[in-house]
Order: C-alpha cells, then sequence, then structure tokens
C-alpha cells in the first residue's frame, strides 16, 4: 500500500519539504507520496485527527505548530520532551502518534559535515534563545559540546535553557559583543535574515576571530547579512542548507528506517536557490 506523508504548517508554500522528501522517494524507489497541508493555528486538534484518520504515516511541523501539537500527540522521545517543540511525527505500528525533533541533531550533523567533529570542546556562541537555539544547545550537548554560551536581547529566555542545559552560560548582547573573540563557533539561531526579513546584525562582529567558524540556520538566501559579514571579516562560514536537509533525513530514517543520500540534495537545493 503507498506510505503518505505531508508536512503542516501557516504559511507552507515557501516549503521545500515536498521537493526534498519526494525526490528522495523516487531515488531510492519507494512508493510514498509527501504533500504540504496549510493548517492555521485553529485548525490544528482537527488537522491531527484528520492526519490520523486518513493514514497518514508520519508527517513534519513547521511555525506556528512545533509546541501548540503536542497536546494532541500520544508520547514524545526525550529529546522533544526536553525540548517542547516538535517537528516530526511518526504513526508507530501500534498506531500512535510519536513527535520527535530532528532540528538540533540536524544542524549537528549539518556543522561536522562542514567543519568535522573535532571543535567539540571549542567555545561556541549561539545567538538567540528561541526554539531553534534551545533545540541546537540540547543537541550540540548531546554530542558533547561542553562550551556553550547563549546570547540574548531577554537574558532571562538565555538562562532559562542553560539552566536546563546544566552547561555554559548566558550573556547579553552587550557581553556577546564585547567578548565575541573569545569564541571558535558562533551560530545565528533566529529566523532573522529570510529573504522576506529585514537583518540587522544583532551586535558588532568588529572583536571575530579571522578563524572563527560562523554558522546561520537560515537557508534562504543561502549567504544571509550575517555571513557576509563574518566571511568578509576573514571567518569560515556555514549555511542553513545543510540543517534543512539533515533535519528531514533524520525524519526520513524515524519514518522509513533508511538514511536518504543528502550529499545530492543539498547540491540540488543549492542550485534551486542560487538559480531563485
Amino acid at each position: 500500500m503507498k506510505k503518505w506523508f505531508a508536512v503542516i504548517g501557516d504559511p507552507i508554500e515557501h516549503s521545500k519539504s515536498p521537493e526534498m522528501h519526494n525526490t528522495w522517494f523516487e531515488e531510492m524507489n519507494i512508493d510514498a507520496t509527501y504533500i504540504p497541508i496549510h493548517v492555521k493555528p485553529e485548525q490544528l486538534e482537527e488537522a491531527v485527527s484528520s492526519l490520523k484518520l486518513l493514514g497518514a504515516n508520519g508527517w513534519n511541523v513547521t511555525i506556528p505548530h512545533k509546541e501548540t501539537i503536542i497536546p494532541f500527540l500520544d508520547e514524545l522521545d526525550e529529546l522533544a520532551e526536553k525540548m517542547g517543540a516538535v517537528n516530526t511525527v511518526v504513526r508507530t505500528e501500534q498506531g500512535k502518534l510519536k513527535g520527535y525533533n530532528t532540528d538540533g541533531k540536524g544542524f549537528v550533523h549539518s556543522l561536522e559535515e562542514a567543519i568535522g567533529n573535532q571543535h567539540r570542546e571549542k567555545q561556541v556562541l549561539i545567538v538567540g534563545a528561541g526554539g531553534a537555539a534551545r533545540g541546537i544547545a540540547f543537541a550540540l550537548k548531546q554530542y558533547g559540546y561542553k562550551n556553550i554560551s547563549i546570547a540574548n536581547r531577554t537574558i532571562g529566555k538565555a538562562e532559562a535553557i542553560i539552566n536546563e542545559l546544566e552547561i555554559g552560560s548566558a550573556i547579553n548582547l552587550l557581553q556577546a559583543e564585547q567578548t565575541l573573540d573569545s569564541f571558535e563557533i558562533i551560530i545565528q539561531a533566529t529566523s532573522a535574515g529570510l529573504a522576506n526579513g529585514d537583518f540587522q546584525l544583532p551586535f558588532s562582529l568588529e572583536k571575530l576571530q579571522p578563524e572563527a567558524i560562523v554558522a546561520d540556520i537560515v537557508y534562504n538566501p543561502l549567504k544571509t547579512y550575517f555571513l557576509n559579514s563574518a566571511e568578509k571579516l576573514g571567518a569560515r562560514t556555514v549555511n542553513g542548507l545543510g540543517m534543512f536537509v539533515h533535519q528531514g533525513a533524520i525524519a526520513f530514517e524515524h519514518w522509513l528506517k533508511q538514511y536518504p543520500n543528502t550529499n545530492s540534495m543539498i547540491k540540488r537545493l543549492t542550485e534551486r536557490l542560487e538559480g531563485e
């Protein structure tokens, strides 16, 4: 019987997930399809019931439903429970709906694909304290990164994540600016810098180490203003496309117990986004 999967969000028309997953199904000769479904916040409970009733094998969850979907699921994996956010739902063999969060692990896969895994002792600065920052911080800790600081305009939000992590420190944006030369990996973990957004640097990069590794979770545009600014100062940069592809690949593995070809997908989507 043909399997089917979806991504739900509001808005949803911009998502590259259907192209990505349907390409992987074709490459791997899997009889399945993946569709986008526009779900407004007030429709979420009804949408989850409908997806279950209609036999969806699983689906991805994007903005603004990552936190609010949790009450409508039967169980969560440990990371999703700690993060309080879900981006992947699996329909188990028992018919239960289990929530996972693959965003943070997807980021670490992407980062280490670009720079290797020999940097886990280095000082890491995460800019932002939202859901993405939380997921990345938890995943970094899981993979053995020990020196994590989180900078945010509202320091209380950063402190909340650090207290949960029981590792690292929370600082404000001015402190981040003044101590930037002490960090070897800097991660821009907010949605600022999207193609349709107006991004200003959260703080001056003047003290950035020339050898620093600077990453952004935004993948459209591929080269954000943050990355461009860092690159001009000699930093090595990592765009957000790898995170997007790897979080999708980890979801794919949860659904189908196979890991798809991420290298060819990153190349394909890079060409697509450069063309746009």
